[in-house]
């Protein structure tokens, strides 16, 4: 591939270094470097789904920055294809690239299910939600095809323990029948990311994700069925979205979603330079300006790790978005609330006829 030359449908444009093999200067792919030599050039921007059996599904979060206790990710690697995502770093464990291989090297956990349902059954286990997913979205285009995500929601269901959603696909609403039955006992929350309001950003931002009218129309179908929806409009990137704050907000509380987050862009690790390639194939005249104001909302650095700060940012322009948040918030979530999830139903080791006792 040419320096230059842009790959559609993709968010990253090359394969960032592995910082586990910095002294590496050749990383072999064999699938990949025989379809070169075959002349297979169709193949090269193949999606590759690799079965991996962890011995354990359920993490426990200990960032004191995100929301949530524990979280659970069927998948790691995501097609979706989003440039900013931080889950991207988390590739490299696996010996994989941040950039291209974190969207084309998909692993699949297809023991799942029976691993959640292990740690439901435990009798140590006391009922907290769990989130699917912290890293990767559990509703990415594998789901299509191995259904993980339905058969773990089905596992909740049966135990009656609460289950948190994070998404920003519309395929989650062919679980509607067992999110509609969680939400009878307030077992479900669902956050939907909405990161703007312009198709034309969304292919470049998010190439491989729904399109924006699905998300809303993904909120209105979810809340009009008794699905408590918070909209996570996050990241918000300065000089690309920024100016998108109020409507964005207007536009999720209109279509019944009851809350919503946000967080200010930062680029950490290896994002940073797979962004940096990215804005100036996509958006050369006005890359600079859009690294510049994200810098200057973390110190002079596109990254920064100071829990509390890191997701909000600081400095001028970074007060400017809070504002608008804070606006926001008081003109269309004046009277809303996001639930708090039930925690009382969850037996974790009756089973059978035990449960009439």
């Amino acid at each position: 591939m040419k320096s230059n030359e842009y790959i559609k449908g993709r968010g990253a444009q090359h394969n960032s270094p592995n910082k586990f093999f910095e002294y590496s200067h050749e990383t072999r792919d064999d699938f990949l470097e025989f379809c070169r030599l075959e002349g297979e050039d169709a193949d090269y921007n193949k999606t590759q789904y690799l079965p991996i059996f962890p011995k354990t599904i359920v993490n426990k979060v200990t960032s004191p920055d995100v929301g949530m206790e524990y979280s659970m990710n069927p998948y790691q690697g995501c097609e979706h294809g989003c440039i900013y995502c931080y889950a991207r770093n988390t590739h490299e464990f696996w010996g994989y690239s941040a950039g291209l291989d974190f969207e084309r090297k998909i692993l699949i956990k297809e023991n799942a299910p029976q691993l959640l349902e292990a740690k439901l059954k435990n009798k140590k286990w006391k009922a907290c939600t769990i989130v699917l997913s912290g890293n990767t979205d559990c509703y990415q285009p594998a789901e299509r095809k191995y259904e993980i995500t339905r058969a773990c929601l089905e596992v909740f269901l049966k135990y009656r323990h609460p289950v948190g959603v994070i998404t920003k696909n519309a395929l989650i609403l062919r679980d509607l029948d067992i999110l509609e039955a969680l939400a009878k006992d307030n077992l479900i929350g669902v956050n939907i990311s909405v990161t703007s309001l312009s198709e034309k950003t969304r292919r470049i931002l998010e190439p491989r994700t729904s399109s924006l009218k699905k998300r809303l129309e993904t909120i209105r179908v979810l809340s009009s069925n008794g699905i408590p929806v918070n909209a996570m409009l996050a990241p918000i990137i300065p000089g690309i979205n920024s100016h998108e704050v109020l409507k964005l907000a207007k536009a999720v509380a209109d279509n019944g979603a009851c809350s919503f987050a946000f967080t200010v862009v930062r680029l950490n690790g290896a994002i940073g330079q797979i962004f940096t390639d990215w804005i100036e194939k996509t958006l050369p005249d006005k890359a600079q300006k859009v690294l510049h104001q994200i810098q200057e909302c973390h110190g002079g650095n596109l990254n920064d790790s100071r829990f509390g700060i890191r997701g909000r940012g600081d400095g001028k322009i970074a007060k400017q978005i809070h504002e608008m948040v804070r606006l926001a918030q008081k003109r269309y979530f004046r009277d809303k609330t996001f639930p708090k999830l039930n925690t009382a139903l969850h037996e974790p080791y009756k089973e059978g006829q035990l449960r009439l006792f």
